[in-house]
C-alpha cells in the first residue's frame, strides 16, 4: 500500500484524491493478499465460453435464481492454456461432454485483481462428478414430480395394435441414427412394410425441448393416421442430452394418446423420456428392431395358426376319409347283411304269425264251443220256459176263448162287424147280431 505524503492540491478549496490506478492497486493488495479468494472450490454455471487462438480460455461464472433465468452473482474467469488443455481433457472424460455454455460445474479459483484488467477469476481445476451429479439429482427431481402428478405410467399403459406399421418419427432428418433407423425397418429380414413420416426437430441443444413439443402437437392433430411414435437420437455427450431432461416435455410424452418408442443415446445414457414411454430402447436401431420384432411375433402367430389349422385340416381328412373307405364297403356288405337279419326276421315272424295264430284260432274255437253250448243251454233253457209259458198261455186262452164264455151263459153283441162293450156304441133302431152258445140271433135296439 502506498504511505506517500500527498501532494498539496493546487486547489485549496477543492478536496484532494488518488488515482483510479492507484485505487484499484489498494483494492488489488486486499483481494491478493486475501487467502480465503485463493484455491477455493466454486459452484457455478459456465457461460459466454470462448477459446482464443493463444489456447486461453475465456468465460463468464454466473449464479441464477430460483426461476433459473435471474442472474443472481457473475464474474469474469479465465483458464490459462497451460490448464485448459488438461482441464479439457479430465472434463470430457469424466462426463462424456465438451466443455461449453450453460453447464452446471465445480471449479477450483483463485481470485486476482489487475489495476488495469480487473478482478478475475482463474480456474486451476475442475470437479466432473459434481456435473454428472447436478444432472442426476435434476432428472431424479422431474422423476418424482411426474410420479407425484400420477402420470409417469400413463404412456406405457396404452394398448399396442397387433401389427406396428405406420410409424411417426420425430428426430433431425441428417442424422446417423435416424440413417440407421430407415434402413434397418427397410432392410428387414422378413420383408415387413414399415410407412414413416418424419417431423423434424433439433435433437441437441437449446432448441431441443420447443422442437420436440412442436413435432408431438403437429402428430397430435392428426393422431389417427399412426399407430406409434418413435423418437430417436444416435449417441454422443451426457450433457447433450440434458435437453431430453425436461419436466413438460416428459409430461406431453407420459400423456400422449399414442405409444412412444424412446431410443435416445447408448445403452449406458439415461433421460427422463426413458421413464414415461411406453418402451425404452438403447439406440434407434434397437427402436426398429423392436417394431420389426413386434411384425415378426405376428408373422409367428400367423405361421402357428397356419400350421395348426393345416394340422387340424389333415385330420379332418384323415378321419373322412377313413370314414369314406368303411361306408364305401359298408355299402356292399351292409345290405346283404341286412338282407339276411330281414330275411331271419321276417321267418322268425311267420313262425310267430303261425304259431300265434294257432293259439289263437284254439283259443277262439274253445270259446266258440263254450259259447255253442251256452247258446244251446240257453235255447233248451228258453224253450222250456216258452213250452211252459206256452201250455200256461194255452190254458189261459182256452179259459178265456169267446167259446168258453158263451157256454157259460154269455152272448156276443155285434154291430157292422165290430163287438159292442159299451151302450154308447149303438143307438136306438141299430140292428145288432147276438151270439150264444146256439146259434145266434139279429135284434133292433130300441132303448
Amino acid at each position: 500500500m502506498n504511505n506517500q505524503p500527498r501532494q498539496p492540491s493546487l486547489f485549496p478549496d477543492t478536496p484532494s484524491g488518488i488515482s483510479l490506478c492507484e485505487f484499484n492497486a489498494r483494492i488489488a493488495d486486499c483481494v491478493n493478499r486475501q487467502p480465503q479468494l485463493t484455491d477455493e472450490w466454486v459452484i457455478a454455471e459456465t457461460s459466454d465460453v470462448r477459446v482464443k487462438a493463444n489456447g486461453h480460455c475465456y468465460l463468464k461464472l454466473v449464479e441464477k435464481g430460483p426461476d433459473g433465468n435471474t442472474v443472481t452473482a457473475q464474474a469474469d474467469a479465465v483458464i490459462w492454456n497451460r490448464e485448459f488443455h488438461q482441464l479439457k481433457v479430465k472434463f470430457e472424460q469424466g462426463t462424456g461432454a465438451a466443455f461449453n455454455t450453460g453447464m452446471q460445474v465445480m471449479v477450483k479459483v483463485t481470485a486476482s485483481f489487475h489495476a488495469q484488467y480487473g478482478l478475475k477469476l482463474t480456474i486451476t481445476d475442475i470437479d466432473p462428478r459434481f456435473t454428472l451429479g447436478d444432472m442426476a439429482r435434476k432428472r431424479l427431481e422431474i422423476i418424482k414430480r411426474l410420479q407425484s402428478d400420477g402420470v409417469i405410467d400413463n404412456n406405457k399403459q396404452l394398448p399396442w395394435p397387433a401389427v406396428t406399421q405406420r410409424i411417426a418419427v420425430i428426430s433431425a432428418p441428417g442424422a446417423a441414427g435416424y440413417g440407421d433407423f430407415i434402413n434397418q425397418l427397410q432392410n428387414n429380414a422378413y420383408g415387413l412394410k414399415f410407412y414413416t413420416c418424419l417431423f423434424r426437430a433439433t435433437m441437441q441443444g437449446n432448441q431441443t425441448v420447443p422442437t420436440v413439443l412442436r413435432a408431438l402437437n403437429a402428430i397430435k392433430r392428426q393422431a389417427d393416421l399412426f399407430q406409434c411414435v418413435v423418437i430417436i437420437r444416435g449417441g454422443g455427450a451426457s450433457v447433450d442430452l440434458n435437453s431430453f431432461d425436461d419436466y413438460n416435455l416428459a409430461l406431453e410424452v407420459a400423456q400422449f394418446p399414442l405409444p412412444v418408442i424412446v431410443g435416445i443415446g447408448h445403452e449406458r445414457d439415461e433421460t427422463v423420456l426413458d421413464h414415461v414411454g411406453a418402451v425404452r430402447v438403447k439406440t434407434p436401431t434397437a427402436a426398429a428392431e423392436h417394431l420389426i420384432k413386434l411384425g415378426a411375433d405376428q408373422l409367428a402367430l400367423l405361421e402357428q395358426l397356419k400350421t395348426q389349422m393345416e394340422t387340424n385340416l389333415q385330420h379332418l381328412l384323415n378321419r373322412a376319409r377313413e370314414r369314406l373307405t368303411y361306408l364305401s364297403q359298408a355299402v356292399v356288405t351292409q345290405p346283404l347283411t341286412r338282407c339276411q337279419q330281414e330275411r331271419i326276421k321276417l321267418n322268425q315272424l311267420a313262425n310267430d304269425i303261425h304259431r300265434l295264430s294257432s293259439n289263437h284260432i284254439m283259443q277262439r274255437q274253445h270259446r266258440i264251443s263254450e259259447h255253442r253250448q251256452a247258446i244251446v243251454n240257453l235255447v233248451n233253457q228258453r224253450l222250456t220256459l216258452s213250452h211252459d209259458r206256452l201250455t200256461h198261455l194255452t190254458k189261459v186262452v182256452e179259459l178265456l176263448s169267446p167259446r168258453n164264455v158263451l157256454n157259460r151263459g154269455y152272448s156276443l153283441v155285434r154291430h157292422h162287424g165290430q163287438y159292442i162293450t159299451q151302450a154308447s156304441q149303438v143307438k136306438p133302431g141299430d140292428l145288432v147280431t147276438v151270439h150264444l152258445k146256439e146259434g145266434h140271433f139279429k135284434s133292433t135296439v130300441t132303448e
